[in-house]
């Protein structure tokens, strides 16, 4: 008697699914009616509106939160032969951001807890040469950003916070990115917010805005605005190389349209966490998010960690999942384990963010996802 198994390759319910919305639709139409579809009113109106949300001084829309990181680092003045630390449990970006500034990323291990940067560990390997930390608001909560500013402040070293996951995010009535040099954010169409692709540095350094967003734009001292209202357009000067790295109108347009409803945006997040929290409690070996108490959540993913008293190890689970139609995935494979990374870590020195990796596992989690869908992921685990 042939036994009911589910076919493999058909995926029934997704990790994400986008919400754009008819207003988005609609502001996207109506930016391609300008004659102007890169720095026009558009950026600005962005840059404009997130500095309110955020209530940072300044903001300065770019191609994606890997330019951002970028950016940030060398309007810092990180370059040759300095060290930035970053945590072990991040996606790649924050290390190529760092070598492409000529820089050394120091891989350095979390908390077995929160996933947050180690603070001993982060004493551990600060030298001569150390100039700079980029914590990670991982998951969407606020790190612990207040002992990594006293570690910055006792040893000379920037902050760049790395906000990918943090629209939305507050600590202590500030907004992430607003507390260390910048903070950078990420409008990949996954994040809380979406530009399709997209990036954000905001800083209350009017020296650091300027810095990069001039070399967002090749390195040139003045705006396409201002070479249009007067003198010569081509007449401009370079004090220093830069990137193209312009978010254009059409994006900044989507972006300004999502942020309108930001705040209903991580509601529904909350609230399908929630869900997922009420339904997977107490089953033996799952770990749900820990949510540190006095910090604050956009819940822009739910991981989950798989320890050895489940049944199924995380990877067992990641295939009786796919055998059923549902997509789930890895926030991410620690940098160590990459072949062009090993170089920067001692595998003694990432103990927990080598036991983190084999345990951990993305559920589904977006604005619009329905009931169906979480209860189908919640079956999953329960029939085990």
């Amino acid at each position: 008697m042939k036994k009911n198994v589910p076919k493999k390759s058909r995926i029934k319910f997704p990790a994400y699914e986008p919400w754009i919305s008819n207003e988005d639709k609609k502001i996207v139409y109506e930016t391609l009616k300008q004659n102007m579809l890169t720095l026009g009113p558009k950026l600005e109106k962005f840059e404009s509106d997130f500095c309110k949300y955020s209530k940072a001084k300044y903001a300065v829309a770019v191609t994606n939160c890997t330019a951002a990181l970028h950016l940030s680092l060398m309007a810092l003045g990180i370059g040759k032969g300095d060290e930035v630390i970053i945590p072990d449990l991040t996606f790649v970006a924050d290390a190529n951001a760092v070598l492409a500034c000529n820089a050394k990323p120091i891989l350095t291990d979390i908390n077995k807890e929160d996933f947050f940067l180690s603070i001993s560990n982060i004493k551990k390997n600060i030298t001569k040469k150390t100039k700079a930390i980029i914590p990670v608001h991982i998951y969407g909560q606020v790190c612990n950003i207040d002992e990594i500013l006293d570690v910055a402040k006792d040893n000379n070293l920037k902050v760049i916070e790395d906000c990918a996951h943090a629209v939305g995010t507050f600590h202590k009535s500030k907004h992430a990115g607003t507390m260390g040099s910048t903070g950078c954010f990420s409008f990949y169409p996954t994040k809380n917010i979406t530009t399709a692709e997209g990036g954000m540095v905001i800083t209350n350094s009017k020296s650091i805005a300027e810095k990069v967003r001039q070399l967002r734009s090749h390195g040139m001292t003045r705006s396409l605005k201002s070479r249009y209202s007067s003198g010569y357009p081509w007449v401009f000067d370079i004090l220093e190389p830069g990137y193209n790295y312009r978010l254009d109108e059409i994006r900044a347009s989507l972006g300004i349209s999502q942020l309108r409803r930001i705040k209903k945006i991580n509601e529904l997040r909350k609230k399908a966490s929630t869900y997922y929290n009420k339904n997977l409690q107490d089953i033996p070996g799952i770990i749900l998010p820990n949510i540190v108490n006095d910090r604050s959540h956009s819940y822009h993913l739910y991981t989950i960690r798989v320890t050895k008293d489940f049944k199924l190890s995380r990877n067992q689970l990641y295939k009786k999942f796919k055998n059923h139609g549902i997509t789930t995935t890895v926030y991410w494979m620690p940098i160590h384990k990459y072949t062009a990374y090993r170089k920067f870590a001692k595998k003694s020195n990432v103990i927990n963010t080598t036991k983190a990796y084999d345990e951990i596992l993305g559920l589904p989690l977006f604005p619009k996802i329905s009931k169906k869908h979480q209860d189908a992921v919640i079956k999953v685990i329960k029939s085990v």
